[in-house]
């Protein structure tokens, strides 16, 4: 039986073991200009470990992709100089760092947009609840605008050239986030994809933005340092399909095709924003599901303990396991769950924006 604690290769990728650092929104770059500083690199140094996989919190690809004010991006000189100090920091400690990247879509507020123009989706169809502005006040979702064909090509030219700054920034390779309702997200599925072109309805068409952008920045990267996050059965950010299943299969065997570094899945949870996020007993076991279809490295995040991951990779159900709260208040967790030491507890009311506080200052052993 395979372990967390055993060798493993992504693609190009070589980790050492299979607890890998999960993306996690921390908002805390500095503003204006969303430039990640030498308090972000000490914490993504603090959570290295010699061959360790770290995924960065999601990073924005251009100044009108934002939706979250404090999100950093990888769009400007300052940026990428930024990211460079936190790429150092990891590679210093032998680890490997990955970055996310992300473009809000509806998820956003005309405020954070660089014209003051309403949010861009592939329909005109607001999610629903609210959302905050540039200055973190709760606003409601606004109805977003439509993309046009002709503007598509542009989200993906900033997609790719987000992937050549990445690596301009010193990262191991990238990974595309297609989940949790995000733009990519909202192309798959038909609750927010209500297109009648060549980007909407059938599963082909659905599937053509994510795999236009895969395509881009693996021509960037290659394939082998690329790798694909999705959020199967995931209802955060309002979203839902009326075939998940079978909307991605079809999605997972067409990463299938492309030799790709691994897929992340995300376990669907019946309560994102809690710290129980009991698994949606309504959806299959995603991990499982997709691997067989993928047939390459698959990552499983959500809400894992140190033996639901152990046991899900020894069962062959994922390649690695994604960890997030357990991360945040463990800089050392890897280390932490070799010896079965004690897991410091974390502090929710800290995840997002703020200082060193909840962020810097969880102890590691010794």
């Amino acid at each position: 039986m395979t372990s967390l604690f055993e060798p493993a290769q992504f693609g190009a990728l070589a980790l050492a073991h299979r607890v890998v650092m999960a993306p996690l929104t921390r908002l805390r770059s500095a503003q204006p200009g969303d430039i990640p500083t030498a308090l972000n690199a000490e914490y993504y140094g603090q959570r290295a470990s010699q061959g360790g996989l770290l995924i960065t919190e999601a990073t924005d690809i251009a100044d009108d992709a934002r939706g979250y004010p404090g999100a950093p991006g990888i769009h400007s000189p300052e940026q990428i100089a930024g990211w460079r100090l936190a790429t150092d920091a990891v590679h210093a400690k032998g680890g490997l760092i990955v970055n996310q990247l992300w473009h809000c879509g509806r998820i956003s507020h005309s405020s954070m947009r660089p014209d003051g123009s309403v949010p861009v989706a592939p329909s005109a169809i607001a999610a629903p609840g609210g959302h905050v502005n540039v200055r973190g006040e709760g606003v409601a979702f606004e109805t977003p605008h439509a993309l046009e064909v002709r503007e598509l090509a542009a989200v993906v030219a900033s997609f790719r050239q987000a992937a050549v700054n990445a690596k301009d920034a010193g990262f191991d390779g990238i990974e595309v986030h297609g989940a949790n309702g995000y733009l990519l997200d909202q192309f798959l599925r038909d609750g927010s994809n209500q297109r009648t072109d060549v980007y909407g309805g059938n599963f082909e068409n659905r599937t053509r933005f994510l795999l236009e952008v895969v395509d881009a920045v693996a021509g960037v990267w290659g394939a082998a340092r690329v790798g694909v996050r999705l959020s199967p059965w995931g209802s955060f950010n309002g979203m839902s399909d009326s075939d998940t299943g079978a909307l991605f299969d079809y999605v997972v065997a067409a990463l299938a095709t492309r030799g790709l570094a691994y897929l992340h899945l995300v376990e669907p949870r019946a309560d994102q924003n809690s710290d129980v996020n009991a698994l949606n007993a309504d959806a299959p076991d995603v991990a499982s599901r997709f691997k067989r279809i993928f047939g390459g490295p698959v990552i499983a995040a959500g809400g894992f303990t140190r033996e639901t991951g152990e046991a899900a990779v020894a069962a062959g159900n994922a390649d690695a396991i994604a960890f997030g709260r357990l991360f945040i208040a463990n800089p050392d967790l890897p280390e932490r769950f070799r010896q079965g030491a004690a897991l410091n507890r974390h502090d929710r009311s800290t995840f997002y924006g703020g200082g060193a506080k909840g962020y810097t200052d969880y102890p590691a052993l010794g």
